[in-house]
């Protein structure tokens, strides 16, 4: 086994791509948050039944309300553009909260067996977790 030592040129470089990638995966969370969001908050009931099954099993109030949490969480995401310091400590509560979010979304669309939907879930969380992990350090 070999042993590559990285010049600070290579390490800053790296460093570099790997706050870029996780700036763009921060993005399209917050992208993806917002718009389902603001889907469960302006649909009307029928429309979200047909295009998801669980509203129908939960009140209006509850949609509305992961509605609400959804864009709130989305927001959290993108705190660090305003101040690092006090951004940091809300993009890691949000991305907790959203992997928390779509591992059970994943398993209410599993179980109705919406693969569509629960395609989209493990995207999701393959694109939050490491948010997670490496901006915790």
């Amino acid at each position: 086994m070999t042993t590559t030592t990285l010049t600070p040129h290579q390490a800053r470089a790296r460093a570099d791509y790997l706050n870029i990638t996780l700036w763009t995966f921060q993005g399209w969370i917050a992208m993806f948050f917002l718009a389902a969001g603001y889907a469960k908050l302006s649909e009307p009931m029928q429309n979200l039944i047909v295009l998801m099954q669980w509203p129908a099993l939960v009140s209006e109030t509850f949609v509305r309300g992961v509605g609400v949490a959804e864009m709130a969480l989305a927001l959290m995401v993108l705190t660090p553009l305003i101040s690092w310091r006090f951004g940091r400590p809300l993009l890691l509560t949000a991305t907790a909260g959203l992997l928390i979010l779509e591992v059970v979304a994943l398993g209410v669309h599993a179980f109705n067996l919406d693969m569509g939907l629960s395609l989209t879930n493990v995207v999701l969380i393959a694109i939050t977790a490491p948010v997670l992990w490496l901006r915790r350090r």
